[in-house]
Formats: structure tokens, sequence, C-alpha cells
């Protein structure tokens, strides 16, 4: 877009910060879940944006993409867990990781079945704002995309803890130093993957949307 369109992005932007806090809320969770208890005494297992909020992430990514790019992106302060409290202390790392996508997956979804039925409260896709619509579009692909680009698997990204369970213990050590680096690794993995998963994505919301 050559503008950004104010009021769309303002209602996107209150909708990425509530994607970010299930996301992180959906790792507590999974964690208290499997006998660790560090993000409920840390107030982490809630949907209050302010206890995920990362200064960075949260707030001046969003802005800066949401004026250059026109489709704000970032991340939330991670949720923590004690390994050392954990039930299966090799498996549940990684229930842990994919909880934070699988919950903006489940989000998306949702998000469809209420845009659906809104549909219907509106008298039909054509009759209804465009504002509802677009903010909806935008904020289920976001989820998505999120789920997506945390299953990369390099640190801290989620999906280095899938691969970690697969690997020996040197591939473990290689992978946590890569840890200073992996986000701009993913950033890097990032833009031919989603240039491969983006048409499929788009028609998937489009046929779900029925557009």
């Amino acid at each position: 877009m050559n503008s950004v369109d104010v009021p769309l992005m303002g209602v996107y932007f209150i909708g990425v910060l509530f994607s970010l806090s299930v996301h992180e809320a959906a790792h507590g969770l999974m964690g208290h879940w499997c006998g660790d208890d560090t993000a409920k005494m840390l107030g982490r297992i809630t949907l209050n944006p302010l206890k995920h909020i990362d200064p960075l992430g949260t707030v001046v990514v969003p802005v800066v993409m949401m004026f250059l790019a026109g489709f704000p992106f970032g991340w939330a302060k991670p949720v923590p867990f004690n390994p050392r409290n954990l039930t299966n202390a090799r498996l549940d790392p990684v229930k842990i990781a994919m909880a934070g996508p699988a919950s903006n997956v489940l989000l998306g979804l949702l998000l469809i079945v209420v845009a659906r039925i809104s549909f219907l409260f509106f008298g039909g896709i054509d009759n209804t704002p465009e504002l509802f619509f677009g903010a909806f579009t935008l904020i289920v692909l976001l989820n998505f995309s999120l789920a997506i680009f945390n299953l990369i698997p390099v640190p801290p990204l989620d999906g280095h803890y899938v691969l970690n369970y697969f690997l020996p213990p040197e591939g473990q050590r290689l992978m946590y130093q890569l840890g200073p680096f992996g986000i701009l690794i993913a950033l890097v993995v990032s833009r031919p993957l989603f240039a491969h998963v983006m048409p499929p994505l788009l028609h998937f919301l489009a046929v779900a949307f029925g557009v």
C-alpha cells in the first residue's frame, strides 16, 4: 500500500498484541500442565498484553513496519520455563514450544468462523464494513504467519526445541551456539519460505472467507 490506513492499522495493532499474548500465554499454560509453574508465578499465563510486551519487538518494530511495509510484525517477551520442574525433561520442552504456534493456528481458525458468522449479520460479505473485513483478514493472516515463522528451527524460535529433540548432544550444543544469530538467520530464511507459503495460504483464506 502507498499510504497507511490508520484506522485499519490501529485495529490490526490491537490484534497483534492479542495474538502475541495468546501465543505466550499458551506457552505458559502448557508449562503449567507439564509440571513447571515458572510462568504462573511470573503472571504470564494471561491475555493481558502488558505482561508480555517487549519494548522493541512488541512496540517499536511493529510500528516501524506498519509505516514501512504496511504490515506490522513483531514478537513478545519469551515465557521462561525451568526444565528441572518438568515431568518429562526431554519431551515437555517440545510440547511447551509447540503450544505457541498451535494457539495461533487455532485462533486463526476461530476468527475465520467468527468472521463468517458476522458476514451473515451484515447481510453478506459485500455488505460487510471494509474496516471490519480488512482487520479480520490481516489478523488471521498474522496468526498463521506467526505460527509458520516460529516453526523455523533456530533459537530462540519455537521450532528449535522440536529439532533439538532429534539431535545428539553435539548437535544441541551447535544449536545453542547459533542462539545470538538465530533471529537474523530466521529473517533470512523466512523470505524464501514465505514466498512459497504465502500463495497457498492466501488462497486458503480467500476460500475460507468466501471471497
